[in-house]
Order: structure tokens, then sequence, then C-alpha cells
């Protein structure tokens, strides 16, 4: 390669083997998602020692255990556009640096409402952290494994999820409640030091800003030596082009209508999760089973998110939108068949992970999904919006099962119900498809090149 090259750097990702220093960056996202995994379940396994220590009743607790989900959405709807304006690595040290200190001082926290801004503003770090993560990811992956890698890269959730509940299980009884805090504040100030020294900015975002070239040079020589040959740097996109930045290339006419939908289906999918995680045992065990059986079946539905790697796999060889829409359709019969079973211990066993597995799988399909539909300037906007709007679902779905009890559904008319927001999502990613906007554009690849 001579010096008067100019290399596509997506070309470049494409053409050399996955790299050590590439999943070196899948390792320092991968342990950003378990941080919000182990944090999401944390505050759950903390709940009864708030209640014994402060006196306090459950429903006051009820502020404690929202308060991050709202910070979340408000991360990830705010993060977006500075990410496509500031870059990626800067919105990533910042946000990890946030919740980890704002979850360090919550195990300081001396009343509940100190408690409250504290677990909010844990929240708003892990909401912005999140799909930064994603976009760096997707943006250091060959356009061949792009999906498969962010899958796997989103097992991270129930991991740290899991670990959350086995720490909390071991720490809570030797070391009190302030001990999970602690380890969920010091371990992404730890990773912080990490991200410090070795987390790059991403090449795309360095080429569409037109940084220097050095600084892409160094960053793709990480990958392979071949890139220090070269002396100008170009950037393919295959997504139509809109001329803005952020919000303007996510509500643009070429991208509305499949924001829109992806922004159905993430919501969707999060009535259907926060609906079951939060309501489950206590409908099960209204429907007559023991508590601790109703605890263990219940435990099952998170535990389907490896089924992602598999989803991956199959949407970079087939077509994405209707490989998630099939997941989506079986989660709504196989949710629906959770409350014909309950009166088969059995089948209520296999159809809880089945529709676990099914459910988890499609959601931790949809960030990979939102990353290939969006051109670089629109990207970290694109997928952040997606994630922070679906939030919203998690609340959504909470206070749906709490209104079906109130109007005295039956458990199979409570899943039944809930088993519509997966129709609902399949639906949404249909009609994505459907609007195809980088076909009915007919916009040709746009090459941008910088350098000297």
């Amino acid at each position: 390669m001579s010096r008067s090259n100019t290399v596509n750097v997506q070309t470049f990702i494409n053409e050399h083997p996955f790299s050590g220093f590439q999943w070196l960056i899948f390792f320092m996202c991968f342990v950003i998602v378990l941080l919000d995994g182990f944090d999401t379940a944390a505050i759950g396994f903390i709940a009864p020692s708030l209640i014994g220590e402060w006196n306090i009743s459950r429903p006051a607790l009820a502020p404690v255990l929202s308060a991050a989900l709202f910070g979340l959405a408000c991360g990830a709807l705010g993060s977006g556009p500075l990410s496509d304006r500031l870059g990626r690595r800067s919105l990533l040290l910042a946000s990890v640096a946030l919740f980890g200190v704002a979850c360090l001082g919550s195990a300081f926290s001396t009343s509940i409402g100190q408690l409250t801004v504290l677990r909010f503003i844990t929240g708003v770090g892990l909401g912005a952290a999140m799909p930064n993560a994603v976009t760096m990811m997707g943006e250091y992956c060959p356009d061949r494994r792009r999906a498969t890698v962010i899958n796997l890269m989103f097992c991270g959730f129930p991991l740290g999820a899991a670990f959350g509940g086995f720490l909390a299980a071991w720490l809570i009884p030797h070391f009190g409640w302030r001990s999970v805090l602690m380890l969920g504040g010091v371990t992404p100030l730890l990773l912080l030091v990490v991200l410090l020294l070795k987390m790059p900015e991403s090449v795309r975002y360095m080429v569409a800003n037109n940084q220097p070239v050095a600084r892409i040079r160094a960053a793709l020589s990480r990958i392979s030596a071949d890139a220090s040959q070269a002396a100008s740097f170009a950037m393919t996109e295959s997504a139509p082009q809109t001329g803005g930045k952020g919000l303007g290339v996510v509500l643009s006419r070429s991208y509305i209508v499949g924001s829109v939908m992806l922004w159905i289906a993430y919501f969707m999918g999060l009535v259907i999760f926060y609906a079951s995680i939060n309501w489950m045992p206590i409908l099960l065990k209204d429907a007559g089973l023991a508590p601790q059986r109703a605890t263990l079946i219940s435990a099952l539905f998170p535990l389907g998110g490896v089924g992602a790697v598999l989803c991956g796999v199959l949407m970079d060889r087939f077509n994405a939108n209707r490989i998630i829409a099939a997941c989506y359709a079986l989660t709504a019969v196989s949710v629906y068949l959770i409350g014909q079973a309950v009166g088969n211990v059995g089948m209520l066993v296999f159809t809880v992970f089945v529709a676990g597995v099914l459910m988890n799988t499609a959601q931790s399909s949809l960030p990979a999904l939102a990353a290939a539909f969006y051109p670089t300037e629109g990207r970290g906007t694109g997928v952040a919006w997606m994630l922070g709007i679906g939030r919203f679902g998690g609340i959504a779905g909470s206070f749906l099962v709490a209104e079906l009890t109130r109007r005295h559904f039956t458990f199979g008319g409570i899943f039944a119900m809930v088993a519509i927001a997966g129709v609902l999502a399949c639906i949404a990613l249909l009609i994505k498809q459907a609007a195809r906007p980088h076909a009915a554009t007919g916009a040709p690849l746009e090459t941008k090149s910088f350098g000297h």
C-alpha cells in the first residue's frame, strides 16, 4: 500500500480479521452493559433491607424503584444528539463517571429522598452509556458480523442481572445493603481508568467529522499495520444521506417511519418484559402456587438473553426486520400460553422459559438493528432515542398490569392483554421493512473523503 492510497474505513474493517484491539473494545462495552444489568437487579434485592432499616412502607419504595428507569430514559434521550456532536468516546467517559460516582454516593444515603435523587442520576449515567456502547461497538464491527457481536455484547445484561442477584444475596447478610451500591459504584470507576487509557474514538465518527488523519490512522493501525501507509481516509454510507446530524437525521423524511416503528417495537417489548418481571411472582402466587415456586418459575423469564447470539447470526445472513418480527410474533403466542398453563406446572415452566428466550432475544436484537439502520451522522441519536423512548414501555408495563388487576382480569386475561404488545411490535417491524428507506429513495452510495 503506497502513501498515496485513500483507505475506505469500513472496507478496511471488513477485509481484516477481527483483531485483539476490537475484542478489547467489545470487552469494555460488554462490561458497561453488564453493569446496567447488575444495577437493575441490585436495587430490587436491597429493597427489603431499606424497609427494615428506615422503617418505611412498601408504597414509599416506589419512587426509588422507578427513579432509575426515568433516569435511564432521560440519559438516553439527551446523550444521543450529544454523541453525534461531541463524539462517542467523550460521552462514554462522562456517562460511566456519572453513574459510578452517583451509585457510590447512593451507598451513603441517609434518607429515602436522597437515595431517590441519586438513583435518578445513576440512571441518567447508565442511560447515556448503553446506547453509546452500542454505537461504538457497531462502528468498529465488520458488516458481516455486526448483529452477532452487538447481540453477544447484550448478553452482558442478563449476566449482570444474575450476578447482581447472587452477589446481593451474599453481600447483604455479611456487609449490609450499602455494600451492594458500593460495589456498583467502584466497579465503573475502575472501568473508567481502562476506558481513559484504551478506548479510542469511533473511526467512522472521526472520518465523518473531518478529524486529523493521524488520529484515524493511529486507531486503524491497532486493527492492522496496513493502515499506517494510508495518506487519507474515506467513508461510504449505504444508508441515504439527509445532510443533517443527530435528530435531524432520525426525524428526516427518509428515516421517520423506520424511527417511529423502532420506538414502538422497543416500547412494546419492554411492556412485556417489565409486566412479566414485576408482576409474575405475585400473579402466580395469587393463582395458587406456593410463593417459593412462584419466584423460581418467574426467575426463568429473564434467563433467555443468550438466544440473542443465534438471532444475531440469522440477522447477519437474512432480513433482520423479518427475523426480529418473527421473534415478537412467537413471543406473543408464548406469553398468551402462559395465561393458559397455570393449572399445569410443567407446562407453565416450559412456556415461561420459552417466552423469556423469545422476548429477550427480540429485545436484545433491536439495538443492532437500529445501529445498522442509521448513517454515522445520526447513529448515536437513533440508537439512544430508541432505547430512551422504549424505557417508558417499562413504566407502562408495570402500570398496565396494576390496572388490569384492579379491573379484576383473570390470570389468563392479563397475559392475553400483555401478549398484544408482542403483536404490535411485530407489526411495527413489518411496516419498517415495507417502508425500506434505502430502496425507496434510490439514493446512491455516498462516499465522503477526508485527508490531505
